[in-house]
């Protein structure tokens, strides 16, 4: 699989994934609220109702003396109190690698960019991610406009990424450089 698709395909489920949770956080809040319906303490007791029905049933004289009387109360098993398990040892690699590689091509893209007076954050992943997004969306026949649209967006969490701030009109002519840079150097 093409660098560039698996790129796309993560950051699609990405996007997926984040959609999902705001969808999801709207329904709580809008069925969730402060209020609580409890007015009172449980307790493990029963009534002289029940006791006095049950005794009835079974023609057996009804308890006397107290209005209430309580059950056995039970102690927690032994899951509960047994002693925490000793942690793991985290792998020396764990998650994974922290830079992942950029492939040649991904280099081309890089240098030409820098060429044109953007300077990628960090190790240039993110721009590389950027310019697989603008190839799969030109492969999957996507209009420039729905494209330029993600693309600004992308450039400007780049920027944010790197401690830039871009104005609105900066992020849209670096956007339109990522995609003529990517149509030129990256994308087959």
């Amino acid at each position: 699989m093409p660098q560039h698709s698996r790129i796309s395909t993560t950051f699609a489920r990405a996007l997926a994934t984040g959609a999902i949770a705001v969808a999801a956080s709207g329904l709580l809040v809008g069925c969730g609220s402060d209020d609580s319906t409890a007015t009172s303490t449980p307790s493990a007791t029963t009534t002289t109702a029940a006791a006095t029905s049950s005794a009835t049933e079974s023609s057996a004289p009804a308890p006397s003396g107290s209005a209430t009387s309580s059950a056995p109360v039970t102690s927690p098993g032994q899951a509960a109190t047994a002693p925490p398990e000793q942690p793991e040892e985290v792998p020396g690699d764990f998650p994974g690698p922290s830079e992942v590689p950029v492939s040649a091509d991904g280099q081309r893209f890089l240098a030409a960019l820098k060429d044109k007076g953007i300077e990628p954050a960090a190790d240039g992943t993110m721009a590389v991610s950027t310019a697989d997004f603008i190839c799969q969306s030109k492969a999957e026949g996507k209009s420039d406009a729905d494209t330029m649209v993600f693309v600004t967006a992308m450039v400007g969490s780049e920027a944010a990424a790197a401690g830039k701030e871009l104005s609105q009109e900066q992020a849209t002519a670096d956007a339109q450089t990522y995609v003529d840079v990517a149509h030129a150097t990256y994308c087959k």
